[in-house]
C-alpha cells in the first residue's frame, strides 16, 4: 500500500510537468501571452494604485475612471484565459487517456488510508471501485486528484508560471476574493 502511495504521487509529479510542457509549448512561450500578461501586471498594479490613493469623497470622474479601468482588466484577463483554452483542452485529452490506463492498473487496489472519514457526497469517489465498506480507504482516484491539484500550484509557482498575486487579487473569478464593498458600490 506503502509503494502504491508512493508511486502514485510520483505519477502525478510526472503528469504535472506533462502538463505545465504542455501548456508552455502551446500558451506561455507565445508572443500573444507574454503581452497579454504583462498588460494584465501592469493593469493591475496601476488599479491598485489608484484604489489605495482615492478617498471617499473621490468625484463620479475619478470613480468612473476606475470602473473602465477595472473593465479593461477584465477584458484583458478574459483574453488571457481564452489563449490558455487550446492547452486546456490538450491537457485534458491527454490526462483522460492517462487516466483510463491509471484506473485499469489500481482497479479495486486500497492504495492508502485516511486518516478521517470522508464527507458522504466524498466517499463516491474515495472509495470507488473498492470492495468493503470500510470508508477509510482510499482509491487511486481520490489520490490522485488530491496530489494533483497541490503538485501542479506548487509546480506552478516554482517554474514562474503562475500568476501573479496582484493579477490573482484583481481578477476575482469563482474561487477569487469577494469584490470591495462600500467604497465604490
Amino acid at each position: 500500500m506503502f509503494a502504491d502511495t508512493l508511486l502514485i504521487v510520483f505519477i502525478s509529479v510526472c503528469t504535472a510537468l506533462l502538463a505545465e510542457g504542455i501548456t508552455w509549448v502551446l500558451v506561455y512561450r507565445t508572443d500573444k501571452y507574454k503581452r497579454l500578461k504583462a498588460e494584465v501586471e501592469k493593469q493591475s498594479k496601476k488599479l491598485e494604485k489608484k484604489k489605495e490613493t482615492i478617498t471617499e469623497s473621490a468625484g463620479r470622474q475619478q470613480k468612473k475612471k476606475i470602473e473602465r479601468q477595472e473593465e479593461k482588466l477584465k477584458n484583458n484577463n478574459r483574453d488571457l484565459s481564452m489563449v490558455r483554452m487550446k492547452s486546456m483542452f490538450a491537457i485534458g485529452f491527454c490526462f483522460t487517456a492517462l487516466m483510463g490506463m491509471f484506473n485499469s492498473i489500481f482497479d479495486g487496489r486500497v492504495v492508502a488510508k485516511l486518516p478521517f472519514t470522508p464527507l458522504s457526497y466524498i466517499q463516491g469517489l474515495s472509495h470507488r471501485n473498492l470492495l468493503g465498506d470500510d470508508t477509510t480507504d482510499c482509491s487511486f482516484i481520490f489520490l490522485y486528484i488530491l496530489c494533483t491539484m497541490s503538485i501542479r500550484q506548487n509546480i506552478q509557482k516554482i517554474l514562474g508560471l503562475a500568476p501573479s498575486r496582484a493579477a490573482t487579487k484583481q481578477a476575482g473569478g469563482f474561487l477569487g476574493p469577494p469584490p470591495p464593498s462600500g467604497k465604490f458600490s
